[in-house]
């Protein structure tokens, strides 16, 4: 029985098979190429302006786009739709009381509200705030507030051919530099991305959360969490990290975040929900303020710009994120699409990380220079190809413009992401992919770069109008 079941566990590490079956379907449509290039013109070249309806497969984000189950779909059902202290809102608090072990849960729409209510409480201008690598909405609340923002991931994240483990780890020496630099009293908290979505979705490892959480409190200065993908987290925790192979998801969860003070979560990612999030933290005084803050934009302290049913969808989903055979095919999907597109010589960043392919755009496009954007043409040429949606993290969404000079610097990695939605796509879609990829690289030479002809002064890869060059 024992060898029966190994030979099970290899056949899956081969092609990840589904930890459910499908109860409904939503259809979607090839459009023409003529159709797609119409799409196109019409988007201004950018994914985020083309309907969804015109999209084949869509990889632009994970957040938002899971499949939820019979039973969160169940949930819905008993949503109390109260203004003040809804059913659904005691059970939302309790299940990421057990999960994270922090004392106050205070609900919000998505992570980025969860972000602005925490910094806009926490933070002033001229402050510094040190992350593994800030995500966009991240840098981009606590910029628009004037705080600075420090990306001290190790150097070897930067490096898409190292394959090692834990790519995400934060420098401990770095922080401690940057600590003494700019003064503990100016550093309102140090956080921590898991995953590290920027850097090729890449892990965080127990030593390393341990480890900043020794320099923070040494300094007196809060850590927390951007704990969006916190379950995949764990999941590489107990794969390949020593001395967690024998604990459950749920231990290794509960040890994370017993070295923080608090955390944020988009719940539209681990939570396995369509919208939601959260913010936890242990402080009295400040859940208070928190609290204050939530109720003059977001709506009153139990729901937090969330109806009933969503919190109940919530709660389920945090829980099913946490069962093991749901997240070794999670990300037995991204490593298999990552390996039919490394054995045909995609440039991809290394190793597969836990919710994204990371294509490496400037590598896939060497004729294209940076300040032609060289991720984001590759993913108008993968829609343009096949009506595949992906999103381009690098020049567009991190780079800055000098506004006297005009000279305009870049981020280190130039990637296309291939976000997988969880529980939505099958085998056939990802081989489907992965023909798109290698396709679109055999004629790579016939991509063009792209220019900015409107952008926003924050966050301008939401609504930037582009043209090809």
């Amino acid at each position: 029985m024992d060898k029966m079941i190994e030979e099970d566990r290899m056949c899956e590490r081969d092609y990840p098979v589904e930890p459910y079956k499908i109860k409904s379907v939503e259809r979607i449509k090839r459009l023409s190429r003529e159709q797609r290039e119409k799409a196109l013109k019409d988007a201004g070249y950018n994914m985020f302006s083309i309907p969804s309806e015109k999209v084949f497969i869509d990889l632009l984000t994970d957040s938002g786009t899971s499949a939820m189950s019979d039973n969160q779909w169940a949930g819905l059902m008993t949503g109390d739709e109260s203004y003040a202290g809804s059913r659904n809102f005691f059970h939302f608090a309790e299940t990421i009381q057990d999960i994270t072990g922090f004392k106050h849960v205070i609900p919000t729409h998505q992570g980025r509200a969860a972000e602005r209510i925490l910094f806009t409480v926490t933070t002033r201008e001229g402050n510094y705030v040190p992350n593994n690598i800030h995500f966009d909405t991240t840098r981009a609340n606590l910029e628009i507030r004037g705080v600075e923002c420090a990306d001290l991931v190790q150097e070897k994240a930067y490096d898409p051919e190292a394959d090692i483990l834990f790519k995400g780890d934060m420098d401990i020496d770095k922080l401690e530099n940057y600590i003494k630099d700019k003064k503990p009293e100016n550093i309102p908290f140090v956080m921590i991305t898991i995953t590290n979505n920027s850097a090729g979705g890449q892990p965080v490892s127990l030593s390393n959360i341990r480890n900043v959480s020794k320099v923070c409190r040494k300094h007196n200065i809060p850590l927390y969490i951007d704990a969006c993908r916190f379950a995949e987290n764990a999941y590489f925790i107990k794969k390949h990290e020593p001395g967690y192979s024998g604990k459950s998801i749920p231990e290794i969860v509960k040890e994370i975040f017993s070295y923080a003070d608090g955390a944020t979560m988009s719940a539209k990612k681990d939570a396995l929900v369509n919208m939601g999030g959260f913010i936890a933290v242990n402080d009295d005084g400040l859940a208070e303020r928190l609290k204050n803050n939530l109720i003059i934009s977001e709506g009153f302290a139990t729901y937090g710009g969330l109806a009933g049913r969503d919190l109940e969808a919530v709660a389920r989903g945090l829980r099913e994120v946490l069962e093991e055979d749901y997240l070794e095919h999670r990300i037995g999907q991204v490593r298999y699409l990552w390996k039919l597109l490394s054995k045909e010589g995609i440039p991809l960043y290394a190793p597969p990380g836990g919710h994204a392919v990371y294509v490496l755009a400037d590598r896939f496009l060497p004729h294209i220079p940076r300040h032609a954007y060289p991720a984001w043409a590759l993913t108008v040429a993968l829609y343009r190809e096949a009506g595949i949606r992906t999103v381009g993290i690098g020049g567009v969404m991190f780079g800055k413009k000098d506004e006297k000079t005009g000279k305009e610097t870049f981020p280190e990695l130039e990637l296309v992401r291939l976000a997988i939605p969880r529980r939505v796509y099958t085998l056939s879609h990802l081989n489907f992919i992965a023909d798109a990829v290698i396709q679109t690289y055999k004629k790579r030479d016939q991509v063009k770069g792209v220019r900015i002809v409107h952008q926003a002064p924050h966050l301008r890869h939401f609504t930037a109008c582009m043209e090809e060059i």
